[in-house]
C-alpha cells in the first residue's frame, strides 16, 4: 500500500498565526514526499480562528477542518484528528508554527522502519524558564514510563495511522504518544528538527500545567498500563 499523510494541526485561539500556517502548510505540500492533506481541529476558538480556517479550506482543496463544540484541550483535539482523517500516516503539528512543516520529510525517511517518528528539538528558542520547566517535565515523565524519549512534547510527529487510532484516549495524551505507541509494540524513532520562537499569539501552557500536569498524567499513564488488555491469538478454526 502507498503511504498517504494527513497533517492533524490542533487550533486554540491562533488567529494571529494563520495565515503563516497556510503559507507554509501549502509550501510543504508542494513538495511532500507522499501524497499529503492538512486537518485542522478548532478546539473551541473564541477569537476569529475558526472562520479563517474556513476560508483557508476554500480556497485550498487539500486543506480541511473539523470543529469542536468547546475547547477540551489538546490531547482531544488531537485524537479527533486521528479519528477523522483516513489516511495511512498521520502528521501532528502545532499552529504556533514554531517547528517547520518541511521537516515532516525528515521524519518520513523513518516511517517504513518505524510506527511513530518524533521531533527532537535540538536547538530550542524558547525562553529560559520555559526550557527549564519543560526539562524536568520531560524528566518526571521518563522516570514514569521509562520511553527513553528525549523530548515527548516536541509538537512535530508522524504516526502510523493504526497506532493512532488504537491509542486509548485520556487526559495529557500528547505527552504519552511514544510510551502508548510502545506499550501496542511498536517502533518508535527520534530525529533532531528545528526550532523557532514564536512569532504570534499567546502560548497555551504555563508553568503549572507544564510541570504539575505531567506528573499528575503519569499516574494515569501507569493506571492505562497496569490494567491494558493486550493478547495475541495462537489458533483459530
Amino acid at each position: 500500500m502507498n503511504n498517504t499523510l494527513s497533517i492533524v494541526v490542533p487550533v486554540y485561539n491562533e488567529q494571529e498565526n494563520l495565515g503563516r500556517v497556510e503559507k507554509e502548510l501549502q509550501e510543504y505540500l508542494n513538495c511532500a514526499k507522499v501524497p499529503t492533506a492538512v486537518l485542522f481541529v478548532d478546539d473551541g476558538s473564541q477569537d476569529l480562528s475558526l472562520s479563517i480556517i474556513k476560508k483557508i479550506c476554500s480556497r485550498n482543496p487539500a486543506f480541511h477542518y473539523i470543529s469542536l463544540d468547546r475547547n477540551y484541550g489538546l490531547s482531544t483535539a488531537l485524537k479527533a484528528g486521528f479519528d477523522a482523517v483516513g489516511s495511512t500516516l498521520i502528521g501532528y503539528i502545532d499552529s504556533d508554527l514554531q517547528t517547520s512543516p518541511m521537516d515532516f520529510n525528515l521524519l518520513l525517511d523513518y516511517i517504513d522502519t518505524y510506527d511513530l517518528v518524533t521531533g527532537v528539538r535540538s536547538d530550542r528558542k524558547d525562553a529560559f524558564l520555559k526550557k527549564v520547566s519543560s526539562l524536568v517535565a520531560n524528566s518526571i515523565r521518563r522516570s514514569f514510563t521509562q520511553d527513553g524519549m528525549d523530548d515527548t512534547g516536541c509538537p512535530l510527529k508522524i504516526i502510523k495511522a493504526d497506532y493512532a487510532k488504537s491509542i486509548p484516549m485520556f487526559k495529557g495524551l500528547h505527552r504519552f504518544l511514544p510510551a502508548m505507541v510502545l506499550l501496542l509494540n511498536g517502533k518508535v524513532k527520534q530525529v533532531p528538527v528545528q526550532h523557532f520562537p514564536r512569532i504570534a499569539g499567546k502560548a497555551k501552557f504555563g508553568l503549572r500545567n507544564r510541570l504539575f500536569g505531567p506528573l499528575i498524567d503519569c499516574f494515569a499513564y501507569l493506571w492505562m498500563k497496569s490494567n491494558y488488555i493486550s493478547y495475541k491469538t495462537e489458533d483459530k478454526g
